[in-house]
């Protein structure tokens, strides 16, 4: 498939239904969080990676599960502490003593789904080693690049950088993440829910993703994947997301803007939500929705707007409201 070849409305029809089946499963397990449930699959279709901020036991760990059961795919996790080597991720050489032979061993990020826990308490060196990945989809063990499987997809969380033992991201590596998301506390209602779940019938409280079946092969992801490169962005589209970024540079109180990844970034995740809605095209409408997810990492507040309890949200939402957008 080309970015020249017409799609049939059938074929977006049947993408967008396979799209909901699988949010549908995911939030069988997951309560609530249909947001960031969203925004999960949306960088899932655009072949991104996310990066999920929120305090501890808000489901981060049993979203990515259920996302894995969901797309029967291989999933790993990595508990990541300031004694974490690269090696720990990627692998390493070990020596067979009856071959007499040096043998590759693969670590937790050849997978399709990594879990990479509370990143920002990672070393430096371990943080590089994950951005390769991240990046190039591979993985370099004693000097040997070795291609990761797809589809592959890392979500990483991190704790809030104000928590004690955490270290704020390289920027370079924030901006490897196509979307940003935040899982916060449940209302009432449905934090009784889940303690209903997990209480119910079950001893302890190991994560159970019995309930989510398994709907997509990888072959089915990448086949996704393929019909969101070739939807439709109209070169106004095109030029309001660029507009986006760009004035990120240049307002008030933002220390570091978005840098044109950011644009890229925003037309990978407005094309993923329009096939999710069942279009064909892009509208500036599937920009707006997207734009604080895949924004809010790339922005860096001056310090008088920090004291002032602003966030890169509110800066990326007076953004939206100021810079017009073409006319559907």
């Amino acid at each position: 498939m080309n970015n020249s070849e017409q799609l049939s409305a059938s074929t977006i029809e049947s993408a967008s239904q396979q799209l909901k089946a699988l949010e549908q499963q995911i939030n069988r397990a997951v309560v609530g969080q249909h947001k960031v449930v969203r925004e999960l699959i949306v960088a899932l279709v655009a072949g991104g990676h996310v990066l999920i901020e929120g305090v501890p036991g808000l489901g981060k760990t049993l979203l990515a599960q259920a996302l894995s059961k969901a797309t029967d795919s291989k999933f790993s996790r990595i508990q990541f502490t300031p004694d974490l080597m690269p090696n720990d991720v990627t692998g390493h050489a070990m020596y067979d003593m009856k071959t007499q032979q040096f043998h590759i061993r693969r670590g937790p990020v050849f997978c399709n789904f990594l879990l990479a826990d509370e990143i920002n308490r990672a070393p430096a060196k371990t943080q590089s080693a994950l951005l390769e990945v991240m990046q190039e989809h591979q993985a370099t063990i004693e000097g040997r690049a070795i291609t990761l499987d797809a589809p592959f997809m890392v979500l990483a969380t991190q704790n809030p950088i104000e928590h004690e033992g955490t270290y704020p991201l390289p920027e370079a590596q924030l901006d490897r993440f196509l979307i940003k998301t935040h899982i916060d506390y449940p209302p009432a209602e449905e934090e009784q829910q889940i303690v209903q779940l997990i209480t119910g019938n079950q001893v302890g409280d190991r994560l159970d993703v019995s309930s989510v079946d398994s709907l997509l092969s990888g072959e089915q992801i990448l086949h996704l994947q393929k019909i969101a490169t070739t939807l439709t962005v109209d070169q106004q589209v095109v030029d309001y997301a660029v507009r986006l970024v760009r004035a990120t540079r240049d307002w008030s109180g933002v220390q570091i803007g978005a840098g044109p990844r950011g644009s890229i970034a925003l037309i990978r995740a407005a094309r993923a939500q329009a096939l999710c809605q069942g279009n064909d095209f892009v509208t500036p409408d599937n920009i707006k929705s997207v734009a604080i997810p895949v924004l809010r990492h790339r922005i860096q507040l001056d310090a008088e707007l920090r004291i002032e309890d602003y966030r890169p949200d509110d800066i990326v939402s007076d953004i939206l409201a100021n810079i017009d957008a073409p006319r559907q």
